[in-house]
């Protein structure tokens, strides 16, 4: 069985790609369903860009590389895309766009196009013995015990990464990657929580609160969720990707409040005043009783100095802590490293090395923010890659 393409995972990147490749394609997945991680994303909503997509959002061993796929391809077109087929969006928080209704609907406009385009797909499906020959690539396709020999001029590797590996999760696109001859940027899970062996805010699991998180990397100004295995919580998801093994993060508390201002006001009108009590008024309660526990947060406004004030100031601002670890792969939504870029085309995903043969998508050493940067980069990788196809 013969075909220009053959696309190797039907999720986000593989489906777009495919729609737009041109010619005869084959999409095959081992998936019951194709879209699975866009139909969980966003809360079953799926957070398809942003509006604020660019190429600083992304980390990769080469952060150039992004630039060229993002350029071309952009989070307008995207939308573009999504209001030409009727698809009810809104504008969440930070320029993150979802779908009104379902996450469906991105599915199904994946799955309309790839129709349209007469592509064939096949779920419930694995390749094996991917070979390179003279004039494309070989491979054997198996669905339900059955073995097919087919043939392709081109090879897309769109498998993703190894995130929420439940959903099946995996590293062949490395192991295809390796076979070919390329490097693989060293592999971590990303936008994912952190876990303390001490379980030490189960006391206060449930609690959030706006906070400024860093580690090793850009602040990022959202939410912080305390658990009973850690910390959670949109900022602590951004900070994770920047994070190594055994560094501390920070969390400035309260970062839009002016503390020192707010407890020297308050110690000249309301000097009987617990400082507790005050510090209440910006931060979760039960959030200032576990923190009692960790500085001084005795007395009364009143008998405050203004060093004391300084000094507690900076500790709330500066709270650093060395997480124990991540909860791995599980519940990471996607994976940091790839296929390394030095051994792609910016401009068509092509390796360097292996004439028709191509990776996109989360399989590659690209990865971007929480809030739709990630199915950015599925789609702009997707096109640039499509492009060439049709060249």
């Amino acid at each position: 069985m013969d075909y220009d393409t053959l696309v190797i995972g039907a999720g986000a990147a593989g489906m777009m790609c495919a729609a737009h490749a041109g010619g005869r394609v084959l999409v095959i997945d081992h998936a019951k369903a194709a879209g699975e991680k866009i139909r969980i994303s966003g809360g079953g909503r799926c957070n398809f860009t942003n509006m604020y997509c660019e190429p600083a959002a992304f980390l990769s061993q080469n952060p150039h590389f992004a630039k060229s796929a993002l350029a071309r391809y952009t989070q307008w077109d995207f939308l573009g895309l999504v209001d030409a087929h009727g698809i009810a969006w809104h504008e969440k928080t930070l320029g993150q766009l979802f779908c009104d209704v379902s996450a469906k609907e991105i599915i199904a406009m994946l799955h309309g196009l790839m129709q349209g385009a007469g592509v064939e797909l096949r779920l419930r499906t694995s390749v094996s013995d991917l070979a390179k020959v003279a004039d494309g690539f070989t491979a054997i396709v198996t669905q339900d015990d059955r073995a097919t020999p087919v043939t392709a001029r081109n090879v897309v590797i769109a498998t993703g990464g190894k995130s929420i590996p439940k959903m099946g999760a995996s590293g062949f696109a490395y192991d295809i990657a390796r076979q070919f001859g390329h490097a693989v940027t060293p592999l971590e899970p990303a936008l994912v929580p952190f876990t303390f062996a001490d379980r030490r805010f189960a006391d206060i699991s449930g609690v959030a609160c706006p906070a400024r998180v860093t580690a090793n990397g850009p602040a990022f100004d959202e939410a912080v969720l305390f658990t009973h295995r850690g910390l959670s919580g949109p900022a602590i998801l951004q900070a994770s990707s920047y994070w190594d093994a055994g560094q501390p993060i920070r969390l400035h508390l309260a970062p839009e409040a002016d503390l020192g201002s707010a407890l020297r006001d308050k110690r000249t009108r309301e000097g009987k005043k617990a400082l507790t009590t005050e510090l209440g008024r910006h931060l979760p309660a039960r959030l200032v009783d576990h923190l009692s526990t960790q500085m001084d947060l005795s007395g009364r406004l009143g008998d405050l100095s203004d060093a004391r004030i300084d000094a507690l100031v900076h500790d709330l601002s500066h709270w650093a802590l060395t997480p124990d670890g991540t909860e791995g792969y599980r519940t990471a939504e996607v994976t940091r490293g790839g296929v390394n870029t030095d051994g792609l085309s910016s401009k068509t995903m092509e390796s360097k090395t292996t004439p028709g043969l191509y990776f996109i998508g989360e399989a590659v050493d690209v990865t971007g923010w929480l809030g739709g940067y990630n199915f950015q980069w599925a789609w702009s990788s997707a096109m640039a890659c499509a492009g060439a196809l049709q060249d």
